[in-house]
């Protein structure tokens, strides 16, 4: 597997040759110059440094992003002052409290009211300062909790959320109709891109805030390192999750760059799903570990089932480059080479 250093060129295009299998609106390619303005926010996460790669790799050159002691993005006048100071010209949301069902469950107010301010102060800010493309990343999580399978844009506020991380999917959904306002009241090209679950290289691999499979591969490798322990998982196991590595988001966020997409909501995924027990005996498997897996059905499962219809993407010509087994080795080995300074997210 390429090293850490590698990585930032391992994806430098989208697939061209995709097929689309349902009829969509077409895009719109736009000549964007590479020294065009670019904020990211939360360029230091696990999306926003992947998306500043993706675009380093491409040959933008005038990227810019703030650490959260620089700029408080939960600041309104803050961030105001920025976007009057820097005046970008397109600006990709990638900043977020994010955290798995257990803090979702255990810090509901945070997760609803940080994430509200964050993006609020950001797109509003954005619309006040004439910043004409506005990318906003949201999650999977907005859909309802029993939606059909697999999930359409058009589900989105048509049942009740899965309860465990309601409080982030309600403010991501302000976020997506924010944009969505402005798109039809200002005629701006503000697109909101909807991951299925990511990993990748700079995840969060605290086990009471990560989400689930950095978390899985956390406990493998301690349980390994620890004679190979028995590993304790909750829930059942029957859960069906899909996985997306962010680097593929990334290439995503590229693609709404460089194009004017038709809609205002799309959905990025790989349209492949597999059992939460399929996943862990996956990691395990790569991680080496050779304990015993015990699952813990007192703990919750979280929704049944979120597997994205990804079609509309595929329709437009942008498709997921990385298999679950190699992004999951990919994310080990940058887990093995940084495990004394990984990242760790507390509340």
């Amino acid at each position: 597997m390429g090293s850490i250093e590698q990585l930032p060129c391992w994806l430098l295009c989208v697939t061209d040759g995709a097929k689309p299998w349902k009829a969509a609106k077409k895009r719109q390619e736009i000549e964007m110059n590479k020294t065009t303005k670019i904020y990211i926010a939360g360029h230091n996460g696990m999306v926003g440094s992947s998306v500043w790669r993706a675009l380093a790799a491409k040959g933008y050159t005038n990227l810019i992003g703030k650490s959260s002691k620089e700029l408080d993005l939960k600041n309104q006048q803050a961030v105001q002052d920025f976007f009057a100071s820097e005046k970008p010209e397109v600006v990709i949301d990638a900043a977020a409290r994010v955290g798995g069902i257990l803090a979702n469950n255990d810090f509901p107010y945070q997760f609803l009211m940080e994430n509200m301010q964050i993006q609020n102060n950001l797109i509003d800010a954005a619309l006040k300062n004439n910043v004409d493309k506005f990318i906003f990343l949201g999650s999977s999580c907005i859909y309802p909790k029993l939606a059909p399978q697999p999930l359409k844009e058009e589900y989105l506020l048509t049942d009740s959320l899965e309860p465990t991380n309601e409080w982030y999917a309600l403010a991501k959904i302000t976020g997506v109709k924010a944009c969505q306002a402005i798109r039809k009241q200002f005629n701006k090209d503000y697109v909101s891109l909807m991951p299925t679950n990511l990993y990748g290289i700079h995840d969060n691999f605290d086990l009471a805030t990560s989400h689930v499979l950095p978390a899985m591969m956390r406990k493998f490798h301690q349980a390994k390192e620890n004679n190979h322990a028995p590993v304790t998982l909750w829930g059942s196991g029957t859960p069906l999750r899909e996985f997306l590595f962010v680097d593929d988001l990334a290439q995503a966020v590229v693609f709404a760059l460089e194009n004017k997409l038709p809609d205002y909501l799309y959905n990025v995924g790989t349209g492949e799903d597999l059992t939460i027990k399929q996943l862990a005996e996956t990691i395990q498997r790569i991680v080496g570990h050779q304990g015993k897996i015990v699952w813990d059905a007192s703990k919750p499962d979280g929704t049944p089932r979120k597997l994205m219809d990804i079609s509309k993407m595929h329709a437009l010509g942008w498709k997921h480059q990385v298999q679950l087994e190699q992004g999951i080795q990919l994310t080990y080995d940058w887990f093995l080479e940084n495990r004394d300074g990984f990242k760790e997210v507390k509340m």
